[in-house]
């Protein structure tokens, strides 16, 4: 308020009649006590209280650093209604609870909030989601033998691959399109067999290429890896699909729009600090969106000026100016949420839901419109130190594996291995 609009006097400014320590302009409750008061509206059961289990999600709301922005999210019917349904029924919340009321994004937010304010336990809702998919594309196959081969391709392959990989992690963006991609290839490639009057015991190699001479046939690697599959397990027999090996980067390798864009995110304060140090983080040290989605705090470790981030097992000392922005980055997180944010979030990229990062979409999507190309421009950043690097220690430094560490090193002609056989020969002479 202007000073001019400030008026000292006390008969001017009216007090809240309910919580009576809001000062404003008017004698009608304020907003924090109207949110109250509709929270419990909202969440009582049919004795009045609210259960225990639902209690810091009450308190998280009511709570909130904007009380109108909590009243304007529940003045969406959706919201209204999803939390009426669970005040009334009368099993504990739960995430199966939940998953039966109508899906979508409220639903979604609501059910972050609730695990942000430790209402629910936190659950790999992107999983859940691939693996209601996978059942719903396994499912409709009518002939028996080719359901048994989708789903032991897509479940006991790819599933449990996934979540023996996942270990106590979530799944990401990419984790989830790859099982999409292989599923949806090899669920393509039994529909046109079938098409065809074929089964995969029954198609011969001239059958194949037939598939494959059609140019209008996607995801033609993730088919082969299915062919391969299906040899190996006995349901195909004398097919042959070949590997596609990588052969280097696909794209030019810019080196002068790397140091550019390094220095145009170091000094333009005009950009949001997380999205320079995203950046950064990707042009220099050759990170994957995916892997700057899930950093957190505990990976950052300040001591004095000394400012080190670990992306795989060995920490990173980062330069004075990036030091500067990952520590004031620490000292502000803020991300779009408002409404249920936990205390101890670790993320150091805060996302749009409580308690959760921002996703690596996200991501990629504010680092366009920086102008960061995070495929071109993170393989111009691994081109640049496989060649100056030894891929043992690339490897422990960036959290690659040794071997994606190898392939990028002989593509750099950054061959260390040949290197230290040269000085180990002239140290013999």
């Amino acid at each position: 308020m202007c000073t001019k609009c400030t008026n000292p006097d006390p008969a001017f400014w009216g007090r809240c009649p309910v919580c009576e320590t809001t000062w404003q302009l008017s004698t009608r409750p304020c907003q924090r006590c109207v949110l109250d008061k509709k929270v419990r509206d909202l969440l009582s059961d049919s004795t009045g209280a609210i259960g225990p289990e639902l209690a810091p999600f009450h308190k998280a709301l009511t709570s909130a650093e904007r009380p109108d922005i909590a009243l304007a999210w529940l003045s969406r019917s959706k919201a209204q209604d999803l939390l009426e349904r669970i005040a009334r029924d009368e099993r504990p919340v739960t995430h199966d609870v939940l998953d039966e009321l109508p899906p979508g994004k409220v639903l979604a937010h609501l059910r972050s909030v609730l695990v942000a304010t430790g209402a629910l336990p936190p659950r790999d809702e992107r999983l859940i989601a691939l693996e209601k998919w996978i059942t719903t594309t396994v499912q409709p196959r009518t002939d028996p033998t080719e359901r048994r081969i989708l789903h032991g391709y897509a479940v006991w392959h790819h599933l449990r691959r996934l979540r023996r990989r996942l270990g106590e992690e979530h799944t990401t963006r990419l984790q989830d399109l790859n099982v999409r991609c292989h599923v949806t290839a090899a669920d393509n490639l039994l529909t046109w067999l079938a098409r065809e009057g074929l089964t995969l015991g029954t198609c011969t190699q001239p059958d194949l290429e037939r598939w494959m001479a059609d140019p209008t046939i996607s995801y033609r690697d993730e088919t082969g890896h299915f062919v391969r599959w299906s040899v190996q397990h006995h349901h195909a027999r004398g097919l042959t699909y070949r590997t596609v090996r990588w052969a280097g980067p696909l794209s030019t390798i810019d080196s002068e729009k790397r140091w550019a864009d390094a220095r145009r995110l170091l000094n333009d304060d005009t950009l949001p600090i997380a999205d320079r140090v995203a950046g950064l983080l990707l042009i220099l040290y050759a990170q994957k969106i995916t892997t700057i989605s899930q950093l957190t705090i505990d990976d950052v470790d300040i001591a004095g000026e000394t400012v080190a981030i670990t992306f795989g097992t060995s920490p990173v000392v980062l330069p004075m100016p990036l030091a500067v922005l990952v520590r004031e980055l620490v000292a502000n997180r803020r991300g779009k949420a408002k409404i249920g944010i936990p205390h101890d979030v670790p993320w150091l990229f805060l996302g749009g839901q409580p308690g959760r990062p921002l996703s690596d979409s996200q991501i990629g999507l504010r680092l366009h419109k920086i102008g960061i190309r995070p495929q071109q421009d993170r393989s111009t950043a691994l081109f640049a130190l496989a060649a100056e690097i030894p891929a043992a220690i690339l490897a422990r430094m960036l959290g690659v594996h040794i071997q994606v560490a190898v392939q990028w090193q002989k593509a750099s002609a950054g061959d260390w291995a040949a290197y230290a056989a040269d000085v180990s020969q002239q140290g013999r002479s």
